[in-house]
């Protein structure tokens, strides 16, 4: 028994890693408490067209997000809003090293290892491994959620989820997913 939850506990800490990396900044002196009520502005031009420019992406990005704006205490109000929310939509070509190992080992040629007598670190004894080799593109997908202070008329809030995009499908049905990871960097609080 012991040995199973040695086992499984690990591999609970890596199923509980998110694939998406969120991202918040916001006008520090703000107090949020002040706002009730919010609107939508129509979705920024995104270079995501072929992606995220349907039916199926927005009623995903706004069901979610007016959800999550209600459990925090935000009232829908198209008349005189205190925030004015949008959202942007981006999936843009990124590379990312492709890293290889040394053909001599993880200790590259042969020299002192702390273990035992055999291969050292690097071809003269000086970290070789695991150097990159190349580059691999992909796809990396955003959304982007702003509050406006209608009133002034500035961004007060910003967050952003990001990760790789496989399929346009599958991105957009893990919306609901990454605008909820985006709006817990709400600075209010979800009603439990």
């Amino acid at each position: 028994m012991k040995r199973l939850i040695i086992y499984c506990i690990p591999l609970l800490v890596l199923a509980s890693c998110s694939a998406y990396k969120y991202h918040t900044t916001k006008v520090q002196s703000t107090d949020f408490s002040q706002y009730h009520t919010y609107a939508w502005l129509p979705p920024s031009d995104s270079l995501s067209k072929s992606y995220f420019d349907n039916d199926i992406a927005n009623a995903n990005i706004l069901e979610t997000a007016n959800r999550e704006l209600e459990a925090r205490g935000l009232t829908y109000s198209k008349d005189n809003p205190d925030l004015l929310f949008r959202y942007i939509a981006i999936v843009n070509n990124k590379s990312r090293p492709v890293y290889g190992g040394s053909r001599y080992g993880p200790w590259g040629m042969w020299g002192y290892n702390p273990w035992m007598w055999g291969p050292g670190w690097g071809a003269w004894g000086w970290g070789a491994w695991n150097g990159p080799v190349g580059k691999e593109r992909y796809r990396a997908g955003h959304i982007i959620i702003e509050a406006k202070d209608r009133r002034s008329n500035t961004v007060i809030w910003q967050a952003r989820g990001s990760g790789e995009v496989r399929n346009p499908e599958q991105a957009i049905n893990k919306l609901p997913e990454i605008v909820t990871g985006v709006m817990e960097q709400f600075p209010l609080p979800a009603a439990k």
